[in-house]
């Protein structure tokens, strides 16, 4: 419920403070007064986006605050869901509006998105507006009024959860049959790639080693030559370094018998020459072992000519990126191969899900037929009672080709404010104050349905006047005793039945004008309503009838 709307800085307004009741609350005023302001002040309290030329002229900021008794409508979920603060009878929303057009938004002074607030915002207050009346003929809306009296809300969520399955097979299905329609072109291309690079055998090292091969082989002579030079002059037959060292170290031994302290000379060169001895035999081994093998080396300039060649053609720097590529070919291959099969597969699972979604839309289908018969009759009933005695009225539930968001049925009001006359949609045929009374008569039914915290009707009630217009009103009356009804009107016959009466009205003051809201008790409620009835001049007869309306 909302219990109080505090609005500053906005449009004409500079300060304003709406506190309205637990039962019907009306709201009049003159045309221009500013009662449009205020719902426009509401609207951006339940999410709406603001515009920065809504702030009054010379403020810095303007600031709506709304303060709600949530207690009843099982929001606590809501509130944790989003990390906000929860109090049943204070919750507080508010909305700042810059200058600059710069807008914030809190519950409970957390700040929360747009998107928060308005989701919050639909289960604190259904507003209709006239323009609203044109809802009428929206399919959407009409199917909205049939779900809600059946209560199908289970149904529904049963439905759209085999909906999403199936779809999803669907986007599964139509990709998997794009790709095998595209890779049924590439194949044989894709064939003749991966057989290159698989019968060539790849190594992940294979060219480094095989570069290293090469210039082995290109420069072999050119090793075999140094090595046996190396050999020759470590120990060839022509005083060799070898022969050179053997010589010395026999001399030095000799000495050494008649001069001791050379003895470790001859020692080390002894030492030495074995080594050099060893150095030599390994240089000889060497040599013997490099040898010029001009099939290997052609073996070795095809392969690397081989792997060059399949590196510049694929675009790849290494031979394991070669390697990968392969690999790669190979699965889509396979998976083009498959493909028939996962088809043939998937597609069973698609009928087998388009059977179970088909399942569920009958029964969603079936919850719809059952509540259009009642809503038909108890709609009958009631624009009956508004002065429609001869209405027809219809719910038209007709299958469509394929399934929705919302089921398989395409949802359509008749009507005909006469009888024998032929059934047509309601959005073509209904005249304005029809449109007000059906509008009135649905939103009266949905109530009893739904747990509809506050409903705010602004000038429902255009189009009619005398005993319709009393009637109107006494509906609401009866709506008001189950939820708060707030009610914009400019008919005395629906102000009479308020429990309060707020009036909207313009000051002129020095520099602008004001928009203000006061509300009426006593004989201010019944000047209100005799004004209502004849205008500025306010007669005894009008002051009379106007206690009348509010017996």
């Amino acid at each position: 419920m909302l219990q109080s709307l505090t609005i500053q800085n906005y449009a004409l307004i500079e300060r304003l403070e709406f506190n309205p009741t637990r039962g019907l609350t009306v709201i009049t005023g003159e045309t221009g007064a500013g009662k449009s302001i205020i719902m426009g002040a509401l609207g951006l309290i339940l999410g709406q986006r603001a515009d920065a030329k809504t702030v009054r002229t010379g403020a810095a900021k303007c600031v709506i605050e709304a303060v709600f008794d949530v207690a009843d409508y099982q929001l606590e979920p809501f509130f944790a869901d989003n990390d906000l603060e929860y109090d049943a009878h204070g919750t507080i929303i508010r909305r700042e509006i810059a200058a600059n057009g710069k807008s914030r938004a809190f519950v409970n002074d957390s700040p929360v998105q747009l998107a928060v607030l308005k989701t919050l915002g639909d289960h604190l207050i259904d507003i209709h507006s006239q323009h609203q009346n044109l809802l009428i003929g929206k399919t959407t809306f009409q199917q909205e009024v049939i779900d809600t009296m059946a209560q199908n809300q289970s149904e529904r969520a049963a439905y759209v959860g085999q909906y999403h399955k199936m779809l999803d097979l669907r986007r599964q299905l139509a990709q998997l049959q794009e790709a095998a329609a595209q890779g049924a072109q590439e194949a044989d291309y894709m064939r003749f790639q991966f057989s290159q690079l698989d019968e060539a055998a790849l190594k992940a090292d294979e060219l480094a080693e095989l570069e290293g091969e090469q210039e082995l082989l290109s420069h072999a002579e050119e090793i075999k030559n140094g090595l046996a030079q190396m050999s020759d002059q470590l120990d060839g037959e022509n005083e060799s370094i070898v022969q050179t060292l053997k010589r010395l170290s026999d001399e030095a031994r000799s000495l050494s018998r008649i001069y001791p302290p050379i003895g470790d000379i001859a020692t080390r060169i002894e030492s030495d020459y074995i080594d050099l001895k060893d150095i030599a035999a390994d240089v000889s081994a060497q040599a013997d072992d490099v040898n010029f093998d001009p099939e290997r080396f052609d073996f070795v300039e095809s392969r690397l000519s081989q792997l060059y060649s399949l590196l510049k053609k694929f675009g790849k720097e290494t031979i394991a990126e070669l390697i990968a590529l392969r690999d790669e070919l190979d699965e889509r291959l396979q998976h083009i191969d498959n493909s028939d099969e996962e088809i043939a597969a998937l597609q069973k699972q698609l009928e087998a899900q388009t059977a179970a979604t088909e399942k569920a839309a009958a029964a969603l289908t079936a919850t719809r037929r059952a509540s259009a018969k009642k809503f038909e009759k108890a709609l009958v009933e009631k624009v009956a009672y508004l002065g429609m005695p001869n209405v027809q009225f219809e719910v038209r539930i007709e299958p469509l080709r394929d399934f929705s968001e919302s089921g398989r049925d395409e949802i359509t009001f008749l009507f005909s404010a006469n009888k024998n006359q032929p059934l047509k949609p309601a959005g073509e045929v209904a005249s304005g104050g029809e449109i007000s009374r059906l509008m009135l008569s649905i939103k009266a039914l949905i109530a009893n349905a739904k747990t509809l915290p506050t409903i705010i009707f602004d000038e429902i009630d255009t189009g009619v006047s005398g005993d319709i217009a009393d009637r109107m009103g006494q509906v609401m009356r009866q709506m008001s005793e189950h939820l708060q009804v707030v009610t914009i009107t400019h008919l005395p016959q629906v102000a009479g039945k308020g429990d309060a009466h707020f009036k909207v009205y313009k000051e002129d003051c020095t520099d602008e004008t004001m928009t203000h809201i006061v509300r009426l008790e006593g004989d201010e409620r019944v000047r209100e309503i005799a004004r209502m009835l004849s205008g500025a001049q306010i007669t005894e007869q009008a002051i009379a009838n106007a206690r009348t309306l509010m017996a």
